[in-house]
């Protein structure tokens, strides 16, 4: 009985450290597998749509939400997430300025 008892309390002491070390740990980007380095907080999505097609979250289902470089970015779904990675500094600059992707598209030739 006393034997268990001892083990028991070796185990707590051992794994503790390995247990509180892990509670410091950085999450990776989503978009980008790095650890985020920065202590600053991430900054909120300020817009209602898509960064990169410029479609109403939520109309394609659940918005596909991440953070690169310390900005929350949401895209309508996942499959915009290539066309972010092509060019993420472009959607970043378009964000800043309350743009979108769609902004920049020329609708004169057809219709949505």
């Amino acid at each position: 009985m006393k034997l268990t008892k001892y083990i028991q309390i070796a185990a707590v002491l051992i794994s503790a450290p390995l247990i509180l070390a892990s509670c410091g740990e950085k999450k990776a980007d989503a978009n980008t597998g790095k650890a985020n380095t920065e202590n600053s907080e991430v900054k909120p999505y300020p817009l209602d749509v898509c960064i990169v097609s410029g479609e109403k979250l939520g109309s394609m289902g659940e918005p596909h939400v991440f953070v690169h470089e310390g900005q929350q970015i949401k895209m309508c779904c996942d499959k915009c997430m290539p066309k972010f990675n092509k060019n993420p500094a472009k959607y970043l600059a378009q964000l800043k300025e309350g743009k979108t992707g769609s902004d920049s598209h020329d609708h004169s030739g057809h219709q949505h």
